[in-house]
């Protein structure tokens, strides 16, 4: 064979080998069937499958017996294959969703945990670093159509800043007067969210916006011959991990860090000792809130943008947050990426809505027994 690329050397010899299964030649069916057994194309399953049936006259479709066991050695090896292809996928895209529950949810468990507020606007925090995404796209294609490509690194820093912004007018505005009284706040930061979207529906429109990629982000890498693993996926999941870092960094090596933590544990004493617990409460919803901001950028990057976009992730935000422990950094990331795992293991085999379902049953019995989520908070507090 004179082709010297491997890529195209591997197809030439799955033609060569699909068209010798016809030979009337038992030796170079045989051959053939050998060389598949090293490709990885699931259409090949069929037509090898179709080799072992029988004929209305009982006589088999392949005649020769050895041709025969050779297809069964390779129906095998080619399925045990697909098989691991399957696994390794759902692994990959269950990461890929744990990474976005994961910055959708890391905002609200600080939140959550210091302030005890149930922030029913969270999701359209996701909705505005989001659109703000979509904002820095426009300026850059009409301003700077050649570096459109790094439209992204401008709109992290922006989507984080509006986003927080947004957050601490809130607080400062309406939340900061329902501290102590769950079920206000939750009235009041639902009717929030219809405002923010009724908002953005007025200003951008009812009809979703697209967000492209940018060049080095679009595509996908191949591995174990036909998985494809799409290179903003991967682009998201490392950047929600330099996220939590991030936020690990703040909250345990910063002065502020050390504030937050102090107020959640204990306010009052915090309060005694001179930290100015009502401004903590502003930052570090602000934190929260420019989180989410950040989680809205990566989500810009997996479809389109609505007004809507928020909504289907608060619950499961609240999940992840409840079952992770509130106010608990490491929870929030184990529950993150295994409630995205069981759910891309569970929808094949129920559908995404019942799969839905199951997790948050599952999740309720879990919480019955363990009412603390997987990692306990600490402090007098709590006791």
């Amino acid at each position: 064979m004179q082709e010297t690329q491997p890529e195209i050397q591997a197809v030439l010899l799955l033609v060569r080998a699909t068209i010798n299964l016809h030979s009337d030649d038992a030796a170079a069916r045989k051959d053939a069937v050998t060389a598949l057994a090293k490709t990885t194309n699931a259409s090949l399953v069929p037509v090898l499958a179709n080799m072992l049936l029988k004929n209305p006259d009982g006589s088999f479709v392949e005649p020769d017996a050895q041709v025969r066991a050779e297809v069964d050695n390779t129906l095998a090896a080619l399925k045990t294959h697909l098989a691991r292809v399957d696994f390794a996928g759902k692994v990959f895209y269950g990461v890929s969703l744990g990474s976005v529950l994961l910055l959708a949810a890391l905002g609200l468990a600080i939140t959550f945990g210091l302030m005890g507020i149930i922030n029913m606007a969270h999701g359209e925090m996701l909705m505005i670093g989001a659109y703000t995404t979509y904002v820095c796209q426009l300026v850059f294609r009409h301003y700077f159509p050649g570096a459109i490509d790094a439209y992204l690194l401008v709109a992290l820093p922006a989507a984080f800043i509006v986003t927080a912004c947004v957050g601490i007018v809130l607080e400062r505005l309406v939340l900061r007067w329902l501290y102590g009284r769950p079920l206000e706040t939750l009235l009041c930061t639902w009717g929030i969210s219809l405002v923010l979207m009724q908002s953005v529906r007025s200003i951008f429109g009812a009809q979703n916006v697209e967000v492209a990629n940018p060049a080095w982000m679009s595509g996908g890498v191949t591995v174990m011959g036909s998985l494809v693993l799409s290179y903003n996926r991967i682009v998201i999941i490392g950047f929600s991990l330099c996220v939590v870092l991030a936020v690990w960094l703040i909250l345990n090596k910063t002065r502020l860090g050390l504030f937050v933590r102090a107020v959640t544990q204990n306010r009052r004493m915090a309060d005694c000792v001179g930290v100015s617990t009502s401004k903590i409460d502003m930052m570090t919803f602000g934190l929260g809130c420019g989180i989410a901001g950040l989680g809205g950028v990566a989500l810009s990057q997996l479809g389109n943008v609505g007004p809507d976009l928020g909504q289907g992730y608060i619950v499961d935000s609240f999940m992840v947050v409840v079952l992770g422990g509130v106010g608990q950094l490491a929870g929030t990331v184990i529950a993150a990426f295994g409630l995205g795992e069981l759910n891309k293991f569970l929808e094949p085999a129920t559908g995404a809505v019942l799969a839905k379902i199951m997790v948050l049953v599952l999740i309720i019995i879990f919480i019955q027994k363990r009412p603390q989520g997987l990692f306990a908070l600490k402090g007098r507090s709590v006791e």
